[in-house]
C-alpha cells in the first residue's frame, strides 16, 4: 500500500487594501499590531480575520515565493514562478511586507513548472486583461485544461504531477475530509422548554395548595361525597404526575445520510470498489388469518418492503404465516412475482410510496418532478398489471377451492378404483371401504399436498396441528449489480437499472397439541432462529402485515443512529406509528399522535422511547438477551448518582445447556442481568451469535467510536443457501425447540403478556440498552387502524389489559434494576398503572349527577378560594397544553380529541382491563386474545363507511349509562332548584358545568352510537330508556318528595 499523500493544511488568509491576497499559517507567530493593513478600522480590529479561513492554491496570479537570503521583499521578473505540487511556501507581510518561511524548489520541479506553464509564457499577452492589464486567471485555467475544486484547482491526470514523497496527485489532495457523525441532536427552544418546566412545576404546586385545602375544608353536609370527589381529585393528581415527569426533556434528532454513504458505500482504500459496507437487515412480516388480515394488503407490503432503497444482498424479507395458510403462501408467490417488474420500475423513476396500491391511489400529478420520456408508458402498463395482480389475488380462495375439489374427487375415484381392485369382486367389501370418508385435502398449484392449515381441518392440517414451512421464494442475491439491457423486456426498457431482488422466505412455525405456541411473540421468536441460519442479518425490522414502507430511505436513516459514534449501545429505533384511512376529524383519536409525538418524543431524551409492536429497528444481539458493552447505574432515591456499570461479556460456550453460575458476577442479582445460556441445541444458530454482534458494531473510524469493527470487513460476498442449511432452519421452528431454554424468557420475545412489545423493550432497557425514537420529514411507515367504535375499543381493550398484566408480574417497574434511569422507571410504572384510574374516573364522571341529584357539592360553597384554585389549575393546564403543542407538533384539536378518547376508553376499555387482570391473578382465568381486523374498507363511495358501523358490545354500557345519569340529573337538579322555596343556584352551577364537562368528553361515543344520519339501533334507545326509569325510580324511592319540607335536602334512606 502506497503511502498517504501529504496534504495542503489550512491556511487563514485575507486581501489586503492593495488587491494582495495573502496567506497566513494557522501555526504563524504574527504580530498583527505590526502592520497597519490588519489593524485599520475598515478590517474590523486587529482579530477580524482570525474567523476567516480558505484554502489558497497557488497560481499564476499569486505565486508563494522565498526570497533569496539578503535579498528584498521585491519579486524579481525575470524568475519564472515555482512548481504547482511542491511544497506549499506561506508568506505573511510583516511590518513593510517582509518575512518568508519554507524552502526552495528542486530543478526537476522548475522544469515541470517550465512545461506546464509554456502556454502563459509563449500567449503572456494572450492571457491579460484588456481592459486593467491584470493576469486572467480563468482564461489561464482554460488554456491549462485545469478544474475548479473546492477552494482550489487541478489539473487531470493526463500529465501526472507528484509531490515530495513521489506519490501521485489527485484531487483528493486538496479536499480535507473530517470525521463526519451520522447522527446529531437538536434540542428544543429554550424559550418553550423552560417556560414548560416551570408551568409544570407551578401547576404541581397548585394542585399540592388545592388538595391541601380540600383536605382542611371538608363538606359536612356531604361527607360521603366529599370523601369521593378528594380521593379522585388525589389519584388523579398523581396519574398527572407520573404522564407529566418523563416529558420534562423532549429532544428532536437529525441524521446526515450523505455522511453514510460516504462512509459505507464510496470507493476507499478499504473499499476500492466502492461496494456497500452496510450491514445486513431482516425484515419480519407477521401474519396470523387471511381472513382477517387480506392478503391483498399484505402483499403490498411484501413489495414495498422489497423496492426499498438498502442494499439487494444486505436485504433478506421474512413473512411468517402463523396460521399456516395456502391462501397466503400463493398470494406470496404472485406478489414475488410481480415484484420483478415493480421494483426496477420504482427504482428506474424513483416512485414514492413503493407500495403500489397507495401509489396508485394517490391524489395529483403522477408526472411531477418524472424527467424520464418513457415514464407515462411505463406507468401505464405497470398499473394494468397491478390491475392484474389484484384480480389473481381476489380469485385465489376460488381457484384453490376449484382446484381442491377436483384433485379430491381424482384421488376418491383412484381409491375407489383401488378398493374393488383389492376386493377382487367382493361387493361387500368393495361397498365397506366405499363408505368411508374421503379425506377433503387442500391442494397446491403442483398437485401436492398442502403441509399446513387445509379448508377442512384434519390431523396433522389443522390451525393447531401442522408442520414447519419454510420455502425460499427470491433466492440469494448476487453481489454484484445486475443490469438490465434493451429487449429484455418486452414493454419496459430497464437498461442500466439493477433488476436483482432481496431474497424472500415465507415462514410458517409447526404447533402441535399440547405446546403453548405464545401467539405473536413466539411466531416472531421462530422468526428469529430462522433467519439467523439463513441470512443472520445484525439487525431486524418487524411490521405488522398492514404496515409498509412509505419512504424508500426510512431504513437508512435508521441505520445511522445504529452505525454512529455510541450506536453499539442502542438496541432498537422505534419509528412512530403513521395511519391511512382515517376519518377527517379523528374521531376517536386514531392517530394517537399525542403519544407519537408527545410522550415518545419526550422519552427518547431520557434511555429511549418503548417498542411499540410494529416499525421498530432491532439489534439482534440485543434480542438475544445480551447486556450492553456499557452501561450506567443510577444510585440514590431518584437516580441522582451515576456511576459505570461493571460489564462482563459474551460466556465462551454459548451452546452450553447448563445454567449459568450465580456466583460469576455480582449482577446476577437481578434476573434480567444474567447472561442468558440457553438457546437450544443448534450449533449452527449459536454459532451466529458472535457474527451478528461484531457485523452489528459502528465502524472503528474515529478514537471515540469504542467496540467498532475496521472498514471493509461486510464485503465478502454472502455464500448462496445450500440444503443442509434450510433443514436446519426448519428444525429451529420446530414446536419442541424451545422446550427446557430460555427462549421468552430472556431470549428474544418475551413471553406471558398480550403486550409483549412493551414487555421486551422493558427487559432491554433494563438491562442497561438505550433507544433511540427516529421521526423522519417525511411518514416513515404507514399502516390501518380501525376507525369503527367498537374494534377500536376491543384494540384499546387489548393494550389495557396487557398493561395490566405488566403490573402484576415481575416486568413491573417497580422491581428495576439499577440500570434503568429514574424518569424512565417512571414511565413504564405509568404503563402498568393508567388502566386503574379507569376506577376513579367511572366515579368522578357520576360524582356530578349525584350532586344534583343530591342538591350537594363536592365543597360546602363555591367561595372564592375554591374557584381561584380551579381558575390557576385550569390556565396552567390550558398553557401547558399550548407549550405541548409547540415543542411536540401535534395540533389542539389532536390534543382535545386524545382527551375525549381517554374519558371514553377510561371508562370502558380500561375498567374491562382492570376486570379481567383481576380475575386472571386471583382465578386464574386466562384472557383471551382477538386480532384486530385489517381488512379494507370495501365500500368505494364511502371510504369512510366502517365509521358508522355499530358493532353492539359490552363495553358500551359504563359510558352509556354515564351519559344517561348525568342528562337525568341535569333535569332533575334543574327542576328542583326551580321549585324550591329556598333555590341553591351556585350548587347548581356547580353541578351543571362538571355534568356539561362530563358529556363534552362523552361527545364522540354519542355521535358513534347514532351511526350514519342518525340511524341509532334500537338496542340503543332501549338500554337508554331503562336507564333513565330506573334511575328515576331509584330517586323517588331514595329521596320521596315532602310537601312540608324543601326539595334541596339530602338523601334520607
Amino acid at each position: 500500500m502506497s503511502s498517504p499523500t501529504k496534504k495542503t493544511p489550512i491556511k487563514f488568509a485575507r486581501r489586503t487594501s492593495s488587491g494582495r491576497v495573502v496567506s497566513l499559517s494557522r501555526d504563524d507567530d504574527i504580530d498583527l499590531g505590526v502592520s497597519g493593513e490588519f489593524t485599520s478600522a475598515s478590517s474590523g480590529g486587529p482579530n477580524d480575520y482570525m474567523n476567516y479561513t480558505v484554502l489558497m492554491p497557488p497560481t499564476p496570479d499569486n505565486q508563494p515565493y522565498a526570497a533569496p537570503s539578503g535579498s528584498s521583499g521585491s519579486r524579481p521578473d525575470d524568475l519564472p514562478p515555482p512548481a504547482y505540487g511542491t511544497t506549499t511556501r506561506r508568506v505573511g507581510r510583516r511590518g513593510g511586507g517582509q518575512g518568508e518561511e519554507g524552502g526552495g524548489a528542486g530543478d526537476d520541479a522548475a522544469a515541470k513548472l517550465d512545461r506546464r506553464m509554456s502556454v502563459m509564457k509563449s500567449n503572456k499577452s494572450m492571457l491579460m486583461r484588456s481592459q486593467t492589464g491584470d493576469f486572467d486567471h480563468n482564461r489561464w485555467l482554460f488554456e491549462t485544461k485545469g478544474t475548479y475544486g473546492i477552494g482550489n484547482a487541478f489539473w487531470p491526470k493526463d500529465e501526472v504531477e507528484y509531490d515530495d514523497d513521489g506519490v501521485a496527485m489527485s484531487m483528493s489532495d486538496f479536499l480535507e475530509k473530517p470525521w463526519k457523525p451520522l447522527t446529531r441532536k437538536v434540542k428544543i427552544s429554550p424559550g418553550i422548554l423552560s417556560p414548560y418546566r416551570l408551568l409544570v412545576l407551578i401547576r404541581l404546586v397548585f394542585l399540592a395548595l388545592f388538595l391541601t385545602w380540600r383536605v382542611r375544608n371538608p363538606n359536612q353536609d356531604a361527607m360521603w361525597l366529599w370523601g369521593l370527589s378528594i380521593v379522585c381529585e388525589i389519584w388523579f393528581a398523581f396519574s398527572w404526575l407520573l404522564d407529566q415527569l418523563p416529558k420534562l426533556n423532549p429532544i428532536n434528532r437529525a441524521v446526515d445520510l450523505v455522511a453514510l454513504r460516504e462512509k459505507f458505500e464510496c470507493p476507499s482504500p478499504d473499499n476500492p470498489l466502492g461496494r456497500s459496507d452496510l450491514p445486513g437487515l431482516d425484515v419480519f412480516i407477521s401474519t396470523a388469518d387471511p381472513e382477517k388480515e387480506p392478503p391483498l394488503v399484505t402483499g403490498n407490503t411484501i413489495l414495498s418492503i422489497l423496492a426499498t432503497e438498502y442494499p439487494v444482498e444486505k436485504l433478506f424479507v421474512y413473512i411468517s404465516d402463523d396460521g399456516a395458510a395456502v391462501l397466503t403462501f400463493e398470494a406470496m408467490s404472485e406478489a414475488a412475482a410481480f415484484a420483478r417488474v415493480w421494483v426496477p420500475f420504482c427504482r428506474k423513476h424513483n416512485i414514492e410510496p413503493r407500495n403500489p396500491d397507495s401509489y396508485f391511489s394517490t391524489k395529483g400529478d403522477p408526472t411531477r418532478n418524472k424527467k424520464c420520456p418513457d415514464f407515462v408508458k411505463d406507468r401505464r402498463w405497470i398499473k394494468r398489471e397491478y390491475d392484474e395482480f389484484k384480480v389473481r389475488i381476489n380469485g385465489l380462495p376460488d381457484a384453490i377451492r376449484r382446484r381442491s375439489a377436483a384433485l379430491n374427487a381424482r384421488e376418491e375415484m383412484r381409491e375407489r378404483k383401488q378398493a374393488r381392485e383389492r376386493s377382487g369382486g367382493d361387493s361387500n367389501a368393495s361397498k365397506a371401504s366405499e363408505a368411508k370418508p374421503a379425506v377433503k385435502a387442500t391442494w397446491m398449484a403442483d398437485a401436492t399436498h398442502w403441509p399446513g392449515t387445509w379448508a377442512v381441518p384434519s390431523p396433522d392440517h389443522s390451525k393447531g396441528d401442522h408442520a414447519g414451512i419454510i420455502q425460499v421464494m427470491i433466492k440469494t442475491p448476487h453481489h454484484d449489480p445486475l443490469y438490465g439491457a434493451p429487449g429484455e423486456h418486452p414493454y419496459l426498457d430497464f437498461t442500466g437499472i439493477d433488476t436483482r431482488l432481496p431474497m424472500f422466505v415465507y415462514v410458517s412455525r409447526e404447533k402441535r397439541p399440547g405446546y403453548d405456541h405464545n401467539k405473536k411473540a413466539g411466531a416472531m421468536n421462530a422468526m428469529v432462529r430462522a433467519s439467523a441460519i439463513l441470512s443472520n442479518g445484525p439487525f431486524i425490522l418487524n411490521f405488522d402485515c398492514d404496515h409498509y414502507i412509505y419512504n424508500s430511505l426510512a431504513i437508512r436513516e435508521g441505520m445511522c443512529y445504529m452505525m454512529d459514534r455510541g450506536g453499539d449501545r442502542v438496541c432498537y429505533v422505534q419509528f412512530p406509528q403513521r395511519f391511512e384511512g382515517i376519518d377527517p376529524s379523528d374521531r376517536y383519536a386514531n392517530h394517537n399522535t399525542v403519544f407519537f409525538d408527545g410522550n415518545m418524543r419526550a422519552l427518547d431524551g431520557l434511555q429511549g422511547p418503548m417498542y411499540v409492536g410494529t416499525g421498530c429497528l432491532f439489534r439482534r444481539y440485543a434480542l438475544y438477551g445480551f447486556n450492553p458493552p456499557r452501561a450506567n447505574e443510577y444510585l440514590g432515591l431518584y437516580g441522582q448518582h451515576k456511576r459505570p456499570a461493571s460489564m462482563h461479556g459474551p460466556p465462551p460456550n454459548l451452546g452450553d445447556m447448563g445454567e449459568a453460575d450465580p456466583a460469576a458476577s455480582p449482577e446476577a442479582m437481578h434476573p434480567d442481568l444474567c447472561t442468558p445460556v440457553k438457546f437450544g441445541n443448534s450449533k449452527m444458530f449459536t454459532d451466529s451469535i458472535l457474527v451478528a454482534e461484531f457485523q452489528g458494531r459502528p465502524l472503528a473510524d474515529h478514537p471515540g467510536i469504542k467496540n467498532g469493527r475496521p472498514p471493509g470487513a461486510l464485503l465478502t460476498p454472502r455464500p448462496p443457501l445450500d440444503a443442509p442449511t434450510v433443514a436446519e432452519a426448519v428444525s429451529v421452528i420446530s414446536c419442541w425447540y424451545e422446550d427446557k431454554t430460555e427462549w421468552g424468557h430472556r431470549v428474544g420475545w418475551i413471553y406471558g403478556s398480550v403486550t409483549e412489545d412493551v414487555v421486551t423493550g422493558y427487559r432491554m432497557h433494563n438491562r442497561g440498552w438505550r433507544s433511540v425514537y427516529c421521526i423522519t420529514k417525511r411518514d416513515a411507515f404507514r399502516g390501518t387502524a380501525p376507525i369503527n367504535l367498537t374494534d377500536r375499543l376491543h384494540q384499546v381493550l387489548r393494550w389495557a389489559t396487557g398493561s395490566v398484566e405488566i403490573f402484576f408480574s415481575r416486568n413491573n417497574a417497580f422491581l428495576a434494576c439499577s440500570r434503568l434511569k429514574f424518569l424512565q422507571r417512571i414511565a413504564y410504572l405509568n404503563v402498568g398503572i393508567y388502566p386503574f384510574t379507569s376506577i376513579f374516573l367511572v366515579v368522578y364522571c357520576l360524582l356530578p349527577a349525584l350532586s344534583l341529584f343530591s342538591g350537594h357539592f363536592i365543597v360546602q360553597t363555591l367561595n372564592v378560594t375554591f374557584l381561584v384554585y380551579l381558575l390557576c389549575i385550569t390556565i396552567t393546564l390550558t398553557l401547558l397544553a399550548l407549550l405541548e403543542v409547540k415543542w411536540s407538533g401535534i395540533g389542539l384539536e389532536e390534543w382535545w380529541r386524545n382527551e375525549q378518547f381517554w374519558a371514553i376508553g377510561g371508562t370502558s376499555a380500561h375498567l374491562a382491563a382492570v376486570i379481567q387482570g383481576l380475575l386472571k391473578v386471583i382465578a386464574g382465568i386466562e384472557i383471551s386474545f382477538t386480532l384486530t381486523s385489517k381488512s379494507a374498507n370495501e365500500d368505494e363511495d364511502d371510504i369512510y363507511a366502517d365509521l358508522y358501523v355499530i358493532k353492539w358490545t359490552s363495553l358500551f354500557i359504563p359510558p352509556l349509562t354515564i351519559i344517561v345519569i348525568n342528562i337525568v340529573a341535569m333535569v332533575v337538579g334543574f327542576s328542583r332548584t326551580m321549585y324550591s322555596e329556598i333555590p341553591q343556584w351556585s350548587k347548581l352551577l356547580g353541578g351543571l358545568f362538571f355534568s356539561f364537562w362530563v358529556l363534552a368528553h362523552m361527545y364522540p361515543f354519542a355521535k358513534g352510537l347514532m351511526g350514519r344520519r342518525g340511524r341509532t339501533p334500537t338496542i340503543i334507545y332501549v338500554w337508554a330508556g331503562i336507564l333513565a326509569i330506573t334511575i328515576s325510580l331509584l330517586w323517588i324511592s331514595i329521596s320521596p318528595p315532602d310537601s312540608n319540607s324543601t326539595t334541596s335536602g339530602g338523601i334520607e334512606m
